[in-house]
């Protein structure tokens, strides 16, 4: 503490224990300074609380459920999230009603301010997003284009949360393409954008094996996640003080994952069991592939290939139990697993064939 007197009387200027504890620097006052109290001194110490370092600042722009895992890591990390930009609200469902994304919703009730752009080519959505200032913009699954001034406007850049090992599959589709081309392995990269279509530099990469059983579902959730725990290890290295290493993309390897079509869910019977298989699970939970049985339309959910031979015309039924619907294709056997009939529900194939008799076919 430091003293000054008053018509003889000492006064005390204690400085709380927190403060101390604070860390607070001290700092020698000239000589002859006068003191609080009126009367000059010859030594004094003004004690300074030590500079902090400002939170990261960052924005970040994301629409569908694979996005929120990330929205949430960028919350709980400590950084300002000044603004969650997402796709407009688009119509939905049978009444067409307007619905906002998954991760608007999550924004909102997070008490975060959403942007909503068509565009941000426009120069008024560009200069909305100048004025948050932000060090970092972190992109996932957001669905516009980010143009070259928004990719320069941050300090540290803009991060994407890609689901493949770059520089495979790169583009709208990942996930379901890999499962098509019948891949063992994928994962997750944050890449550092630029202006090519998922051709940054690679900061941290993730990897997980592709199951023989999983579909484009099961992998959508757990890459959504492997992606968050890459975000949340990234934030908090920068807000450590770190730089991260971009690594480039090899230069071979490259494909391209193109945005799904809805025609590509009608199963080809001249292709081998073992692709319709694998087109049954990227397909799944959309868009559903499907083919005719005995002439009724219906949406395959899951089958899967037999080890067998068979010389029957592709597209036959070859045989029909409660184990499933065997069917001949180009190479080998299919054999569908759950089906559902236009207006009806998901069903294991043994439902469908109880059903299939209670209608009087054999």
């Amino acid at each position: 503490m430091a003293g000054c007197c008053r018509g003889g009387t000492t006064h005390a200027w204690i400085v709380p224990p927190f403060f101390l504890l604070a860390g607070l620097r001290t700092a020698a006052c000239n000589a002859g300074q006068a003191s609080p109290c009126g009367v000059s001194y010859n030594r004094a110490f003004l004690l300074e609380r030590p500079s902090m370092p400002a939170p990261l600042r960052l924005v970040f722009a994301g629409t569908p459920e694979f996005a929120l895992p990330s929205l949430q890591a960028c919350l709980a990390s400590g950084a300002q999230v000044l603004a969650v930009y997402t796709q407009p609200d688009r119509p939905a469902g049978r009444g067409r009603q307007l619905l906002a994304s998954p991760v608007k919703q999550a924004a909102l009730a997070a008490g975060i301010a959403v942007e909503q752009p068509e565009t941000l080519r426009d120069a008024a959505a560009r200069a909305r997003l100048a004025d948050h200032a932000p060090d970092l913009i972190v992109v996932v699954a957001y669905g516009l284009i980010l143009p070259k001034a928004v990719l320069a406007l941050p300090r540290l850049g803009c991060w994407n949360v890609h689901a493949s090992l770059l520089p495979r599959w790169r583009g709208a589709a990942p996930i379901q393409r890999a499962l098509l081309a019948g891949d063992t392995e994928t994962g997750v990269d944050l890449m550092q954008m630029e202006a090519g279509l998922d051709t940054g530099p690679v900061l941290l990469e993730a990897r997980t094996p592709i199951h023989a059983e999983d579909t484009a579902g099961s992998l959508h959730d757990r890459l959504a996640t492997l992606g968050a725990d890459l975000l949340a290890d990234a934030l908090a290295r920068v807000q450590r003080g770190e730089t991260l290493i971009a690594r480039p993309q090899r230069g071979e390897g490259v494909e391209y994952a193109h945005k799904l079509d809805k025609a590509e869910a009608l199963l080809d019977w001249n292709l081998p069991a073992a692709a319709l298989a694998r087109k049954v699970r990227a397909f799944d939970p959309w868009p559903v592939a499907e083919t005719r049985i005995e002439g009724e339309r219906v949406r395959v959910w899951a089958a899967r290939a037999l080890e067998q031979l068979s010389n029957a015309v592709p597209g036959s039924i070859l045989a029909c139990s409660a184990e499933g619907i065997d069917i001949a294709t180009g190479e080998g056997v299919l054999r569908i697993l759950e089906l559902q009939r236009d207006g009806g529900r998901r069903i294991r194939a043994r439902d469908w064939l109880n059903a299939r008799r209670e209608r009087g076919r054999t």
